[in-house]
């Protein structure tokens, strides 16, 4: 049992706590509270008022299959032979010792959603998973979070070039249809043969994961939206630069999104109107925001710093932590276990020495799944074994 006390605690919940105390026991927060008693049993860590808040999870990322400092041997992001590959997992693909997963912590990012690339129309399955572990078997949080699609200028260049459909955004929403149309055929036969990229389809029409659609574009946003109506299955925006041109549509649509990444050039012609403002114009209209880096895009430890470029830009500090806590918590249905400090969500804590949105602001321990993984006894943190009531 651990406990972590003289903490100011920033749950995203309805109440923080100024010199709070967090119960964890086998992984778990057990309490969290004022005035709470510590068992005898429990690891005390003293943090000195320093704040603690729920680990941040970066609810886009390429972390583990899109390898910095490799070329071939370290990128396995798209598939690039066939544009519509609903059959692959992102999970098959990742190397549990990419640097990026250590980087994370160096932003207090304790989650991250991991995604194929989007070269391809349908790109296949994304996965969720914990930063720290040996194998994704310790590190696996979902290994089906959504089925990742892309619209707009990738899949057009990627096959442009090979001579290949798509050429149009026409022929990219006739593909996807079709994909649907031929996934809803195979969902009514009864003596079916297996075929895991029709199977991957049907988990979408069946509710079981939503698409996660690439779209920078304001017109793009909107196919997407308009084949997620037609087929009745659940959507999520990925990047959704010009969203601020089409807030009344997002919300009447009633669709999440992942906002970025905003760090960049306007590398592209769909990002000429790139703009931290975006997550604030989404949010104060009541639009689910959650922000990405995109990694290796921004690198994953630069989260905090894309969401307080935001706030600089309009978004309100308590809708910048909500987009790297409880936000993408929900958008990835993962509320029950992650995004908050509240009794039975898992222990992933990180202890700040200043507030996280404060440039100057760095993890002085990191806690996931109730284990400390970072940071040292000299970190400003005292550690004992005693019987204490704060």
């Amino acid at each position: 049992m651990l406990a972590l006390t003289n903490a100011r605690i920033i749950t995203m919940e309805e109440k923080n706590y100024q010199q709070g105390t967090i119960l964890i026991r086998d992984g778990k927060i057990l309490e969290v509270g004022e005035q709470i008693s510590i068992p005898s049993e429990a690891s005390v860590f003293d943090v000195q008022g320093k704040f603690v808040l729920p680990g941040f999870i970066d609810a886009h990322t390429h972390v583990g299959i899109a390898e910095e400092i490799y070329q071939i041997e370290g990128d396995d992001t798209n598939e690039i032979t066939d544009p519509l590959t609903p059959q692959l997992r992102a999970l098959d693909a990742i190397n549990p010792n990419d640097l990026g997963f250590k980087d994370a912590l160096l932003g207090g990012v304790t989650t991250v959603m991991i995604t194929p690339g989007s070269a391809n129309v349908i790109g296949g399955l994304v996965c969720v998973l914990k930063v720290w572990g040996k194998t994704f078997v310790k590190m696996v949080v979902k290994e089906e979070a959504g089925l990742k699609i892309a619209l707009g200028e990738n899949p057009k260049r990627v096959y442009s070039e090979q001579k290949k459909m798509p050429h149009t955004r026409m022929a990219t929403a006739a593909m996807l249809r079709q994909a649907f149309v031929d996934a809803q055929t195979y969902a009514k036969k009864s003596d079916r043969e297996r075929d895991l990229k029709k199977e991957n389809m049907v988990k979408v029409l069946e509710g079981q994961i939503p698409l996660r659609a690439h779209a920078h574009r304001a017109d793009d946003i909107l196919t997407a939206i308009r084949i997620a109506q037609e087929f009745g299955v659940k959507l999520v925006i990925e990047h959704c630069t010009e969203g601020h041109k089409i807030v009344n549509e997002l919300l009447n649509a009633q669709v999440a999104v992942v906002v970025g990444p905003s760090l960049t050039s306007r590398a592209k012609v769909e990002l000429g109107e790139r703009t931290f403002e975006t997550p604030g114009v989404l949010a104060a209209a009541g639009v689910p925001v959650a922000l990405m880096t995109d990694h290796p895009v921004i690198p994953v430890q630069y989260l905090p710093l894309c969401a307080a470029l935001a706030v600089k830009e309009g978004l309100s500090e308590k809708d910048a932590l909500k987009a790297l806590t409880v936000t993408p918590a929900h958008i990835l249905d993962l509320s029950h276990r992650l995004g908050s400090i509240k009794k039975g969500k898992d222990a992933d804590l990180v202890v700040w020495n200043n507030h996280p949105l404060d440039i100057r602001s760095k993890p002085l321990q990191i806690f996931i799944n109730g284990e400390k993984i970072y940071g040292s006894p000299t970190d400003d943190v005292k550690i004992s074994h005693n019987s204490s009531k704060e």
